[in-house]
């Protein structure tokens, strides 16, 4: 089968780099294992600028639809899907804005969101071509979303995979926790059609017939999820302790679905016909660990990354954390990087007037460099809790992470953002652009690992 690709809300090319290995600037120019037949990007808050899209052209190149158009930089939702070129795997990391970790899951609008709909141009996109093979990448917080009727929007993406003829395996992965430089967790979804050779192998496998008995399906596909699914080959695991395969039924119609339909989901399972099996794994990973401080510069790093020390403690050395329910910290207490991530107490006023005190514990000033990075968010470079701060090798002295260490924190070659191509002209990415656009990819290094597995079942797909 032809390794060929359409690669959805592509960002600045993370499924592209993975899927090719790409490592280092010199990777950049040499023939692609897995071909690119279109690609989209587009961000609709940017009015002047498409950052990420300029990039990915900088780094790769455009591609036509079959009516000889540029439409990589429509929103998704106006292109026509039938003029996209044929292709034989999907990826894409379609938006979570509406799911963010940077948003609390009650206030979270799932599928009824304003980005959370961009899920439609998908279901649309299997509709019409096809593809026998889809890798997507979301945030963990999809399993749960909304907060009100748990698992219903996964719940109805599985419904519209089982409508087109798929089955679905999904796993929460945290990089980490198989040897990479960041604790993120990303639930990744892996379709296959059931026509497919690797469906039918699977099944035979797994020993799996339609006329087995409830029990006997459970255990072929605890054996799928164990050991010979996809993602159990990529990323081994092991059973947690105490945990049992959870099985349910999809409603016959989406619109049920999304009606009343609850799941507890786990973070691995699988989906056939409509029957949902799921499971809590634990990884069971004993490699090499790469840690932040592997990544870090050991050079001469520019001083605009550095932080004034008035900036980083309280002006009032007796202040050691923040408690204002009586009275109110200074404007300059409150813009030190001490008040962001340190222990708090604030009086707060509700919607419906309630008085109630906002609490929140300290999380550590500078970050360890002998563990992998916290979470890379949007945020990341800016006057934010959750922004990294460390301690530069060369100096000591307390700065931010450099443009080129995020990159590497998510697998990506040196520099990757750092240029545009712009209206056929070369220019630098803004430098809160490349750390923005890093909070928003995915960890390559997981991509290389699936690819491999991606690669044995394409070739035996012949």
């Amino acid at each position: 089968m032809k390794k060929t690709v359409c690669e959805l809300f592509a960002g600045v090319g993370g499924f592209r780099c993975g899927l090719n290995n790409i490592k280092t600037a010199e990777d950049y120019g040499k023939e692609e294992k897995w071909n690119t037949v279109w690609f989209s990007q587009w961000e609709p808050a940017e009015k002047s600028t498409q950052y990420a899209h300029d990039c990915y052209v900088y780094r790769f190149g455009t591609r036509l639809d079959n009516n000889g158009r540029d439409t990589t930089n429509y929103n998704i939702e106006d292109v026509d899907k039938a003029t996209l070129p044929d292709f034989n795997l999907l990826v894409g990391g379609f938006p979570c804005q509406d799911y963010s970790v940077a948003s609390s899951l009650a206030t979270s609008k799932g599928l009824e969101g304003k980005k959370g709909i961009l899920w439609w141009s998908i279901r649309e996109i299997l509709e019409v071509k096809k593809p026998p093979f889809v890798l997507l990448e979301n945030v963990d917080r999809l399993l749960k979303s909304p907060a009100k009727q748990r698992g219903r929007d996964f719940g109805v993406i599985l419904a519209c995979f089982r409508d087109e003829g798929y089955t679905v395996e999904w796993r929460v992965i945290n990089a980490a926790e198989y040897g990479y430089q960041q604790r993120r967790r990303r639930t990744f979804i892996f379709a296959y059609k059931n026509n497919t050779k690797y469906a039918k192998r699977i099944l035979h496998t797994i020993r799996y017939t339609d006329s087995l008995e409830e029990e006997c399906k459970k255990e072929c596909m605890e054996n799928t999820v164990l050991k010979e699914g996809f993602f159990a080959k990529t990323f081994p695991v092991n059973r947690a302790e105490s945990t049992k395969m959870k099985i349910k039924e999809l409603p016959a119609e989406v619109g049920e679905v999304s009606d009343i339909f609850q799941c507890a989901f786990e973070n691995s399972g699988i989906m056939k016909d409509g029957l949902i099996y799921t499971m809590k794994t634990v990884p069971d990973y004993h490699g090499k660990q790469i840690t932040l401080g592997d990544v870090m510069e050991t050079g001469q790093v520019e001083e605009q990354y550095f932080i004034p020390e008035e900036k980083l403690y309280y002006t009032d050395p007796k202040v050691t954390h923040s408690d204002e329910t009586e009275r109110r910290l200074s404007k300059e207490d409150r813009q030190t990087w001490q008040y962001l991530k340190g222990a708090k107490k604030l009086l707060r006023i509700s919607s419906t007037g309630h008085e109630y005190v906002f609490s929140e514990g300290a999380i550590s000033m500078i970050d360890q460099e002998d563990k992998p990075a916290r979470t890379m968010l949007t945020s990341e470079g800016g006057f934010s809790r959750t922004t990294h701060i460390v301690k530069d090798k060369m100096t000591g002295r307390v700065r931010l992470l450099t443009a080129t260490e995020a990159e590497r924190i998510q697998g990506f070659p040196t520099d990757h953002t750092k240029y545009c191509l712009v209206k056929g002209k070369i220019v630098e990415m803004p430098l809160r652009k490349r750390r923005f656009m890093m909070g928003n990819a995915l960890v390559v290094n997981l991509v290389v690992d699936m690819e491999k597995t991606l690669d044995k079942i394409f070739e035996l797909e012949q």
